[in-house]
Parts: structure tokens; sequence; C-alpha cells
């Protein structure tokens, strides 16, 4: 393992495996601008190209530092072109940073296993609601105008997902953006405005974490950060300009690939 790479360790990587990753990025990058989710393209990516002897907090804290610049691209596009409400999006982001920190702590003592399933049954249910009602989340119709209504409910949906995030993490931009059109009335495009900017929150509360303690491949990871932020440049015009039908399908497909993943780690964990 290694416990501090030196500079010539920054990029432990052949140039195949870099070209591989620079596209994962890209990719994740995409996805993550238009629904949330790109974590279960590139995350994957790092553990298949990085060589086995680089510690696993290396691998995270790459992963976040190149996620952490592509969602902050796609929320300054986002927040360019779309308005949003402070009265909402203030209780949703402290709500996520605090979630995301007690998750994190809680983590320690809840093996992964045990949660793996019972987030499987959350995602299909998600992507089955969503399916059999085609026009949720196709109109900006929020529920709620009155102040103190909108930041309760924003505030613990940001606990919640946050929590959640720390806890165990993958899908956290689509959980965030289904419960804002679930709960809130709004419409996809709208909910991923918000749903950026919180997970914009919770991945910068984790870089730190890694960046306190050293654990990043810089190299690798500023490279892989370059390509995130023009795939997610990329996609969140694309969503801005193409609305929230465009959104709604990419976040079932989003959602029909983390079925797929939480499945197979489930059939991993008991069948060893």
């Amino acid at each position: 393992m290694l416990d501090g790479p030196p500079l010539a360790e920054w990029l432990p990587v052949s140039a195949a495996a870099l070209v591989f990753l620079l596209l994962a990025a890209g990719i994740a990058g995409w996805v993550d601008a238009v629904v949330g989710g790109g974590g279960l393209i590139q995350l994957p990516a790092l553990v298949i190209a990085v060589p086995q002897d680089v510690a696993t907090p290396y691998v995270l804290g790459t992963n976040k530092l190149s996620s952490f610049f592509g969602t902050l691209t796609a929320s300054w596009v986002y927040l360019r072109r779309i308005r949003v409400q402070l009265v909402l999006l203030v209780p949703l982001v402290a709500g996520a940073f605090s979630g995301s920190a007690a998750g994190a702590a809680v983590s320690r003592f809840v093996p992964r296993e045990v949660l793996t399933p019972v987030v499987l049954v959350a995602v299909v249910a998600v992507a089955a609601y969503t399916f059999l009602k085609p026009s949720m989340g196709l109109e900006h119709e929020p529920r709620f105008t009155g102040g103190f209504a909108v930041v309760w409910r924003a505030a613990l949906i940001g606990v919640g997902v946050g929590f959640y995030d720390g806890l165990l993490g993958p899908g956290t931009g689509s959980f965030f953006v289904i419960l804002l059109v679930g709960v809130l009335g709004f419409g996809f495009l709208q909910a991923s405005v918000n749903a950026k900017v919180a997970n914009l929150t919770t991945n910068l509360a984790a870089l730190a974490v890694y960046g306190v303690h050293g654990e990043i491949l810089l190299v690798l990871g500023l490279a892989m950060a370059a390509v995130n932020m023009a795939g997610g440049f990329v996609g969140a015009h694309m969503a801005t300009r193409r609305g929230s039908g465009f959104v709604r399908v990419v976040f079932l497909v989003v959602l029909g690939i983390l079925i797929v993943k939480l499945a197979w780690d489930t059939v991993v964990q008991f069948t060893g």
C-alpha cells in the first residue's frame, strides 16, 4: 500500500489506462451534469485502471477531485440559465453537508453488505414509480410556496440524502432529483439545478478530508478533472436546452445502471 505517493507515483497508470480513465471521466461528467450518478461510471473505472498496490483512499480521493470540478462547472452553467430559490437551496445545502458528515461517521460502524440490498429495493421502487408516472416532473409546479413549508422539507431532503452519501454514496444525485420532484413538485430540470449545488457541497466536504490526508493522485486527478469539466459543461448545456423530458429519460437510464450495479454487489455479497 502507498502511505504517501512521491511525485513519480502521482500518475501510476499506463498510457492506455490513462486514455480509458479520461474517457470515463468525460462520460461521467456528462451524466452527472444531466441528472447525477456520474460516480457509477468514474469510480469503477478508477478501481479497474489504478494498480492494486495503490491504497483505496487514494482512489476515492482522486475520484472526488475529478467529480468536484465537473460538478462545479455544471453548477455554474445551470445557475447562469435557471433561477433558484435561496429559501430552498440554503437549507438543502446545509442539510446535505451535515447529513454527509453524520453518514461518514456512522459508516465506520454499519457493514456495507447490510445497506446494499436495502438501497437496491429503494432504487427499484423509485425507477418503477418514475416509469409508471410519465408526466411526473415534466412541468415545474412547486407544491409549497410558503417559506417555512419549503425550508423544513428542503432541509430534511438534504439531511437524508447527505446522510446516504456519507454512508454509502452511489446515486446520490439521482436521489436528490427524485425527492425534489416527488416531494416538492419540481420539474426534472429545476431539480437537477438544486441537486448539483447540494452534491457539490457533499463532494467538497469529502474532498477536504482526502486532501488534508494527502490521499489524492494529484496529476491523474487533475487530468480527469479537466475532461470531467468538459463533460459537465456539455451535459448542463444539453439539459437546459432540451428540458425536463430529456433529463427524465437520462434519469431512468442512470437508475437502470444503478440497479444493475447494486444487484451485482448484492449477489457477490451473498455468494461470496
